[in-house]
């Protein structure tokens, strides 16, 4: 058996909540500073337990999921608001515009500013489409209208009603 693959199935349930209560606390505060001691005291147990037993848990190091959440947050930022690049750094719990712009790259493989150029472009793209062909291209996978389906399902039931009927 692969000794580095997550395996919980080790860990008691209470633990796993313990550790899920970090987790929802880091995906909550991911700007705040969270490192495993802090992350410990919250799951009342030992540092170093606390992160070998999250690692098993989830597949990946504490600080490597908190800085995942950092930089999902800081991609949303980028795409949907006007914040500078050095704002949506501090916002998403940096403390240097290097160590952010480095560690943004390293993970989605483009600049911050990059991100936001190609992000932007692509609603430009898509402001050229025509509102309906997006609005449908948006809308939930639905095969038949839902007033459609309602007519259909009283229909249905009408017609098994009137079979009882001719029947008797």
């Amino acid at each position: 058996m692969d000794k580095t693959a997550p395996n919980p199935t080790n860990q008691t349930p209470e633990l796993l909540r313990r550790l899920l209560r970090a987790k929802d606390r880091m995906d909550a505060d991911s700007h705040e500073d969270w490192p495993v001691e802090r992350l410990a005291r919250v799951s009342h147990v030992s540092p170093a337990h606390f992160a070998r037993s999250f690692k098993e848990a989830f597949g990946i190091p504490p600080h490597r999921y908190l800085l995942t959440r950092r930089i999902e947050r800081a991609k949303t930022l980028l795409r949907d608001t006007d914040l500078s690049i050095t704002d949506v750094a501090f916002q998403t719990g940096w403390a240097s515009l290097g160590t952010f712009g480095r560690i943004f790259r390293d993970i989605t493989g483009e600049s911050p500013g990059a991100l936001r150029q190609r992000e932007r472009a692509a609603a430009d793209q898509l402001g050229r489409v025509p509102a309906c062909f997006l609005s449908a291209a948006q809308r939930p996978d639905l095969t038949i209208a839902v007033l459609e389906k309602r007519r259909r399902t009283v229909a249905d039931t009408n017609g098994a009603r009137k079979t009882k009927e001719n029947r008797q």
